[in-house]
């Protein structure tokens, strides 16, 4: 993966589906343009290992924002996020 390219855990694809299917946001995921976009992305798969890096964070969220958070802790990215709950975190390095 390049150092400039970015990258999504695959439960944040689940919450998008989510969401659309919720009616929270207006968003085609079958589009050929949203399937182009997520196909510049690389996708982080959930292992044991993002699991077990769960317990070693320092806040309490929902279980996606957790394995979010994880994911960016196993593989040393930073983080994107609006969630000031995350944001406070010591452990997970952010843009």
């Amino acid at each position: 993966m390049s150092r400039d390219q970015w990258s999504i855990s695959a439960i944040v694809l689940w919450e998008i589906a989510r969401l659309v299917q919720l009616n929270r946001i207006d968003l085609d995921i079958d589009s050929p343009e949203f399937t182009r976009f997520v196909s510049r992305l690389h996708v982080w798969p959930l292992t044991l290992e993002i699991c077990n890096a769960i317990q070693r964070l320092d806040f309490r969220s929902d279980p996606a924002d957790e394995i979010i958070a994880a994911t960016s802790l196993v593989h040393r990215i930073p983080l994107v996020t609006r969630d000031r709950r995350v944001r406070q975190s010591k452990v997970i390095r952010f843009v």
